[in-house]
């Protein structure tokens, strides 16, 4: 069975700038999200900063 883990990771101050057109949500497995989670430790990035170079560096 697939189970999905709803994962909070914490949120950061942002920009006075308006960026937010279209809201996603994203369902991991708790496997994913703690991949997430570890990596965004590692890094010191956030995981909305992670997903989104991830999505700008698509094709």
């Amino acid at each position: 069975m697939n189970k999905t883990a709803a994962f909070k990771f914490p949120r950061f101050a942002t920009s006075s700038r308006k960026r937010a057109l279209k809201r996603i949500t994203l369902n991991l497995t708790l496997h994913e999200a703690q991949n997430l989670e570890k990596y965004c430790e590692q890094t010191g990035r956030s995981a909305i900063d992670v997903i989104r170079e991830l999505i700008q560096a698509l094709p």
